[in-house]
């Protein structure tokens, strides 16, 4: 019997290209995502008059971003590079294990996104609450708080439910790419085995020397 998950398998990702390309091309993404961020930490480290906002700037009792939130973001940020390195790397020399630190943040990060739509769908009221603490300054505050509460939930749904399709079908391809280059290299190996384990029986061959037919040595089997 085939397993529940074989169904969802395909070789074939978006734009007709391969898992295994998709995944480089997604690996490489994420990449030039995280690298930028821990670029714009690294200047902010360097020169944090330019990133510190006070609580006067942001009408609330605390800072934004400071050094200890630094240093962690910067952590994360070379953490990520490092999994998404992996994750290329792997998928380019076809080496399986290295894909499975990023199929396990993709997972992570799309069950935080489903909490946060489960937190919105329980508890809505939390959104015009978020929406009262963002400063005054704030791009559209006014707009966005004259909408209807309940169409701003539902809105708000509707984005996080696009954004999680995106994701699973991302994690599908990440896993699809896993279970080819897994499949592969085991297909090799049997291959390989079923190759130096073959005997071979010869038919009499004649002895130069002597002239007359010889058997041949028995054949050597392996265990």
């Amino acid at each position: 019997m085939n397993s529940p998950w074989a169904r969802f398998y395909s070789n074939s990702c978006c734009l007709c290209c391969h898992v295994r390309t998709g995944t480089i091309i997604l690996g490489v993404w994420y990449l030039i995502i995280n690298s930028v961020v821990l670029l714009i930490l690294l200047s902010a480290l360097t020169d944090p008059d330019q990133y510190h906002l006070t609580s006067a700037e942001l009408g609330g009792e605390f800072e934004f971003m400071d050094d200890a939130n630094m240093c962690i973001a910067t952590a994360i940020s070379l953490l990520m590079i490092l999994i998404c390195a992996m994750a290329t790397y792997g998928a380019y020399k076809q080496h399986a294990a290295w894909i499975i630190p990023f199929f396990c943040y993709q997972i992570f990060d799309f069950a935080l996104n489903t909490l946060v739509a489960i937190s919105v769908l329980v508890y809505p009221n939390t959104i015009q609450d978020y929406l009262r603490q963002l400063p005054a300054n704030f791009p559209y505050k006014e707009e966005i708080m004259s909408v209807n509460p309940t169409c701003l939930v539902v809105i708000i749904l509707l984005f996080i439910s696009i954004i999680l399709a995106f994701k699973g079908y991302l994690i599908s391809c990440v896993w699809n790419c896993y279970r080819y280059i897994n499949g592969r290299n085991n297909s090799d190996v049997l291959v390989y085995i079923t190759t130096n384990d073959t005997a071979v029986l010869l038919p009499p061959y004649d002895d130069p020397l002597n002239g007359a037919a010889k058997e041949p040595p028995p054949p050597y089997v392996s265990a």
